[in-house]
């Protein structure tokens, strides 16, 4: 071979080492971000395993999402929040006008436990939400003008017991994930590492979206659903324990704010040493983590 030769193939591998480099770069950019976004989410990629029977390459991201710092730049609105606590209340989008008539849609295609839908008409007045724990109380000021229909299915299910003696599925640390928050509302979910649906569960039907500009900082109460869907809110809530979470920005059905039992929540875990990891899982996430103290709702009351 020529010099000539030797040199042609010489940057002929340089170029194909930047290349593959590139896109590595990419790629890994591209799963950190989604796995930023799905750890919030209870059955984040699962309607796409379910009914498609497909399982992503990305659901191993979430469990090292942990290891590498967000690739997107926060939006204005979530660095402006990013000192969002739970005794500052961030702003709910502007209350409804007139009349408010809520759609709610059967939806059997995820394991569940149905117990009617909710009434068309939601109670304006409510203004607060207790969670009773094994741990701790939980009181939620309540926007209720902003997401009625929200508050009404949550208040419907409470009226149903729905939500009694329900153990919460996942308990998220920092040091697992690069966020901090707790999961509960899956009437299917064990919380014991072992279940591979915990996080499929709902109560047999979806609704809308609405009060979705608000980034989720610490103490903020909010809907989860599939991850990029929209209109698919169920019988699942989370509480952001953290202003780490407002990375993710806004996009969430928020339902409140937490005013009490917050220091109880941040207590729950403070590592991922007191977590279980669930290596089964099927959600989506590359493993489920719930509590090793299991974090179990007594029920749920509003006024």
């Amino acid at each position: 071979m020529s010099g000539d030769d030797r040199q042609n193939e010489e940057d002929r591998q340089s170029e194909l080492a930047r290349e593959h480099k590139e896109r590595q770069a990419k790629r890994a950019a591209a799963q950190t971000a989604k796995a930023r976004r799905n750890t919030f989410i209870g059955a984040g990629v699962a309607v796409v395993v379910v009914a498609g029977g497909i399982f992503a390459a990305t659901t191993l991201v979430n469990r090292n999402s942990g290891e590498a710092e967000a690739q997107s730049t926060p939006s204005a609105s979530a660095s402006a929040s990013a000192s969002a606590s739970a005794s500052q209340e961030p702003t709910p989008s502007p209350a409804n006008t007139g009349p408010v008539t809520c759609t709610y849609k059967r939806d059997d295609s995820l394991p569940n436990k149905f117990v009617g839908l909710p009434g068309k008409r939601p109670n304006m007045k409510l203004k607060k939400m207790t969670i009773e724990l094994n741990r701790g109380t939980v009181v939620v000021d309540l926007m209720t003008d902003a997401a009625p229909c929200s508050v009404n299915s949550l208040r419907f299910l409470a009226k149903k017991k729905f939500y009694d003696n329900m153990k919460c599925h996942r308990l998220v640390t920092p040091d697992v994930s690069g966020l901090h928050l707790l999961q509960c509302g899956d009437p299917q979910a064990k919380a014991d590492g072992k279940n591979p649906t915990d996080g499929l569960g709902t109560a047999g039907y979806v609704y809308g979206d609405e009060n979705t500009e608000i980034p989720i900082g610490k103490g903020v109460v909010f809907m989860t659903q599939p991850s990029e869907a929209a209109g698919q809110n169920n019988s699942q809530f989370a509480i952001s324990l953290s202003d780490e979470n407002t990375q993710v920005g806004a996009g969430y059905n928020v339902i409140g704010m937490v005013s009490e039992g917050m220091d109880m929540l941040v207590g729950l875990a403070s590592s991922g040493k007191d977590l279980i990891v669930n290596e089964a899982d099927i959600t989506g996430d590359g493993g489920t983590t719930a509590p090793k103290n299991p974090v179990i709702i007594k029920k749920i009351t509003f006024q």
